[in-house]
């Protein structure tokens, strides 16, 4: 796969790069090697100081970054910049917190005097270089979750970035580097997937994170395993909806449309399958399928659109694929379902609402990367349950009721990383972000997340005389 900026509005190729070589491939392994002897050691004020750097000049180049992105991938300019501020926040948030997320445990003596311990402490000790495979949809966010705690907790960084946003992720480890971080604390390398694998496989490489497909997960956890080294994955995701008779349904159905439009319909937590009691399905169908048919889809650099092209011509095939699949089946088209009217270059798909889907159809069973959106009528919670939990997906989840009982039914039972209640679905670097099944395992963000990457280190002090 070549290694360019291919503008998805237009189909232009704006800029190409010659991916590196082996011999440059070593010299980024020995130079991630040796940074690490140095990082590690770095005392947690100067951490916290080269992570604040990083912030302020990010946050300094907003509008440059934001515009990078919406070329190379195609989102709402609009929404990369605020997903450059959620970086900013991002990198601040861990620099005040890690020296807390951080700090030595001390457990109680009683706790460990059978031990035969005088005292004991539990340290958090960084792994290595850690190698972090990254997806094109939230170019700069995907890689901030990883890096700022990854940084923060004395590990170096290893970006293998997604072909298709090769100035983002160059760009990502120029900010580190003009923050003051040593070279080879945070690398980016423009290699294609093949080599992934030896990457994985180098002694050198401690550990490995993955955003991305389910395929591509699974090779990454095998390569990994093969060699016993740790890893995070995040994968893909087809989040329910669940509307209750005691919904505020006006506003539930508004913040249906975000969930499921957002970042152009590609997000792998964005709502995908709307599943909503008869008693109001009707109503929020209604506002739902009005609201999503009046989104202005066209030009991301320009601040009215609301829905920009999809990434890659590939994702929009995949996506027509599902439709079409679903509309022989039987599906009702209730808005959308086909390219824009005025279809010219670039690749640009309609919001679409399917009714009528069932269990033989693939888009109920796999995830759709783009703006189309499956509503489900149901008679009662249970029914609700059943069909949110029928996917091989687990990563989060929306519920729309007041009535407390529900919440807490929805709670126990609803199988996955997170359950949003009266809201929709969204990463916050404060929150534990993360997936059962099929969509991976491992946490993000919070103090979860700087962990991952940690060696959970057991001191034990035994008697001096």
């Amino acid at each position: 796969m070549p290694i360019a900026t291919v503008n998805p509005a237009t189909g232009e190729t704006l800029k190409t790069f010659d991916p590196l070589g082996p011999r440059e491939i070593e010299d980024r392994l020995a130079a991630a090697r040796d940074a690490f002897e140095s990082h590690r050691s770095t005392p947690m004020a100067r951490r916290q100081e080269l992570l604040r750097a990083a912030a302020d000049l990010l946050e300094g180049e907003q509008n440059d970054i934001a515009r990078t992105m919406t070329l190379e991938m195609g989102k709402p300019l609009a929404a990369a910049r605020a997903e450059v501020a959620k970086c900013v926040k991002a990198m601040r948030w861990y620099a005040q917190h890690a020296p807390d997320l951080l700090a030595d445990e001390h457990p109680a003596q009683e706790d460990v005097t059978d031990s035969g311990a005088v005292r004991a402490t539990v340290r958090y000790r960084p792994l290595g270089p850690v190698v972090a495979v990254m997806p094109w949809n939230f170019p700069l966010w995907q890689v901030t979750r990883f890096a700022a705690p990854a940084l923060m907790a004395g590990n170096v960084g290893i970006l293998k970035h997604a072909s298709n946003v090769p100035q983002t992720a160059l760009y990502i480890e120029d900010l580190f580097r003009r923050a003051g971080y040593p070279g080879g604390c945070f690398q980016t390398l423009l290699i294609g997937a093949a080599d992934v694998a030896a990457l994985l496989r180098d002694p050198r490489v401690a550990a490995a994170t993955l955003t991305g497909s389910e395929g591509a997960g699974r090779s990454v956890a095998s390569i990994a395993g093969d060699v016993v080294k740790k890893t995070v994955l995040e994968l893909g995701g087809s989040d329910p909806y669940l509307v209750m008779p005691s919904a505020d349904v006006v506003r539930a159905a508004a913040t249906a449309v975000t969930a499921r439009t957002q970042n152009n319909g590609q997000s792998c937590i964005a709502a995908k399958r709307f599943i909503v009691h008869e008693d109001v399905y009707d109503d929020f169908t209604r506002r739902f399928v009005r609201a999503m048919g009046g989104l202005a889809v066209g030009d991301p650099m320009q601040e009215g659109t609301d829905v920009g092209p999809l990434a890659t011509e590939q994702v929009r095939r995949d996506v027509e694929e599902l439709v079409d699949d679903a509309r022989r089946g039987g599906a009702t088209v209730l808005t959308g379902g086909s390219r824009p009217e005025q279809d010219g270059p670039g690749w640009f798909y309609q919001p679409t609402v399917l009714a009528d889907v069932t269990g033989r159809m693939r888009i109920h069973r796999e995830e759709a990367f783009g703006p189309v959106a499956v509503v489900y009528r149901v008679g009662s919670l249970d029914e609700a349950l059943e069909r949110a939990n029928d996917t091989p997906f687990g990563l989060s989840s929306n519920v729309w009721t007041r009535d407390r009982a529900e919440q807490e039914r929805c709670v126990r039972d609803l199988r996955a990383g997170g359950v949003f209640l009266n809201g929709m679905t969204a990463s916050h670097p404060g929150l534990p972000f993360g997936g059962v099944k099929r969509s991976g395992y491992g946490r993000e963000l919070a103090g979860h997340g700087i962990r991952e990457f940690c060696n959970i280190t057991t001191v034990w002090y035994g008697p001096e005389d």
